[in-house]
């Protein structure tokens, strides 16, 4: 079988040459017209400039001048009331009292897990990337089952492992979820 060059062989002949077409005889220009329309242009701007030229300027508006009225004589104002406030002198020897909430403490510990892996050396890695951050976590395998959790805490209090939380999510380490433990 011959070796075949398609590139050179162009498109759609399929090998064979086909004859030379004969070229339509291209329409026969008139060149006068294209000057004839371009000198009727020219001519026409040209006269359109003259008669703006010599358009009489409009006359000038007449201004009517109003004698200015009499400025009335200003009021005099009154000088401005004085303050009675006693504020700024009794605010600094006053005392406010403020009790705050106490904080209630759950019985049951929250939790904080961080992933859940089917292999150990992926929770290790996620391990490793929390100790960056500087905080504590263990690995602990669910009962029953093949998997890996990543957990912090126990936190006594939701706010705490909230802080911890928004830690690592600026990291982009997430997503985290926090529960109570379950005893």
């Amino acid at each position: 079988m011959a070796n075949r060059d398609y590139v050179k062989r162009g498109r759609g002949t399929g090998g064979r040459k086909q004859p030379a077409r004969k070229k339509a005889a291209a329409p026969r220009r008139k060149p006068w017209r294209s000057g004839l329309i371009a000198i009727l242009l020219v001519g026409m701007f040209g006269y359109g400039l003259y008669i703006l030229n010599n358009d009489p300027e409009p006359p000038t508006p007449v201004v009517e001048v109003k004698p200015k009225p009499k400025p009335k004589p200003k009021e005099v104002l009154p000088p401005p009331p004085e303050e009675k406030w006693d504020y700024v002198e009794s605010l600094p020897s006053r005392e406010v009292e403020v009790k705050a909430k106490e904080q209630v403490v759950s019985k049951i510990p929250y939790i904080m897990q961080c992933g859940a892996y089917k292999n150990a050396q992926q929770a290790e890695a996620r391990k490793l990337d929390i100790a960056f951050q500087g905080l504590t976590s263990q690995i602990r395998k669910a009962e029953g089952s093949s998997w890996y959790r990543v957990v912090l805490g126990p936190y006594k209090f939701k706010r705490d492992a909230e802080r911890d939380k928004h830690k690592l999510q600026r990291v982009k380490i997430e997503p985290c979820a926090i529960w109570k433990e379950s005893q």
